[in-house]
């Protein structure tokens, strides 16, 4: 028999669920007719064979539906990307900039939308910290193993001796998902409002528009500016907490089973050193698979789609060996 609760619970088959059970008892009444009237057995043995096809494929449908709903879950269609300057002073800062600005590129390329959530530049005009909303499909996919630590070396414009600096900026990709795997108390909540500075218009100026959230608990604060108005703001904030407690409990579990975690392309975690941008040897080389590439021109401008397949084809080839070995 068939299970239909699954299906019957979900918004998106629950139609489809009920149109099956229509066909269930039509099964059931033509099977009825055949044996109350021989003479009709024949036409019910058609009917119910067209049923047969149609309840296959009704079937099929639902479970293709829950099949893409839990593949989406798994890798969602929505991301936060979050470049922070770390070691470098200025330097960092800029090169936290070209980091978003590389991202913002590849994501035109794919066809995805950006937006800025929050920013804020250096004396100088580099990021000391920036978020931005990516929509798109596959985006969570293609992105998520550019979590961690990325670093530049190259001579400054403002260094006269020709010295080779180098400068660090770590990235974050949060999954948001449609599905919460964490509450979040009211109360561990505190909200600010403030004037959103930049472009915007006179509402956005004058208005107290921008929203700190910070969850006393962990200690983890959340700006957005991006919105019109400050219960738009409030909204996406919520979300954007959303996404880093569940990243929070995740890192929590996956600690609990390290050696499940370990693979070709490492853990993802912010603390890793991912790539290094190396200007002097036009070469950008990514630890965790010991892989690297030239043009780094091309690459800074959007250019990392070779980068981020090998990445996966790495990710896929570890968890391969790591079921044979199991």
């Amino acid at each position: 028999m068939f299970d239909l609760t699954h299906f019957k619970e979900n918004q998106k088959t629950a139609h489809l669920a009920s149109y099956y059970e229509e066909l269930l008892k039509k099964e059931e009444e033509l099977h009825a007719m055949g044996q109350n009237d021989p003479s009709l057995i024949d036409l019910a043995h058609d009917e119910l064979t067209s049923l047969k096809t149609e309840k296959a494929g009704v079937a099929k449908q639902m479970e293709t539906i829950l099949s893409q709903e839990k593949e989406e879950e798994k890798f969602p269609n929505e991301v936060l990307l979050e470049v922070r300057a770390g070691a470098g002073g200025e330097e960092a800062a800029f090169f936290a900039e070209e980091l978003a600005i590389m991202y913002a590129r590849y994501a035109e390329q794919e066809g995805w939308s950006l937006r800025t959530i929050h920013e804020s530049r250096s004396e100088l005009g580099g990021y000391k910290d920036a978020s931005f909303e990516i929509k798109g499909i596959d985006v969570y996919k293609k992105l998520r193993f550019e979590t961690g630590v990325h670093r530049i070396q190259r001579v400054p414009a403002t260094e006269k001796s020709g010295r080779v600096h180098t400068s660090t900026a770590s990235v974050a990709i949060l999954p948001i998902r449609k599905k919460k795997n964490v509450t979040i108390d009211p109360g561990d909540i505190e909200i600010e409002f403030s004037r959103a500075g930049g472009a915007g218009g006179q509402n956005v100026n004058k208005v107290e528009t921008a929203v700190r959230v910070i969850h006393k608990p962990t200690g983890i604060d959340v700006r957005c500016t991006s919105e019109r108005s400050q219960l738009q703001n409030k909204e996406k904030a919520m979300a954007i907490l959303q996404a880093k407690l569940e990243e929070k409990e995740e890192e929590r579990a996956h600690s609990e089973i390290t050696e499940e975690r370990r693979s070709q392309v490492g853990t993802a975690d912010r603390s890793e050193k991912n790539r290094t941008y190396n200007i002097l040897q036009d070469r950008v080389t990514d630890h965790r698979i010991k892989e690297s590439w030239h043009n780094i021109e091309g690459i800074m401008a959007g250019g990392i789609k070779e980068i981020l397949e090998a990445l996966q084809k790495a990710s896929e080839e570890g968890k391969e060996s790591k079921e044979v070995a199991e």
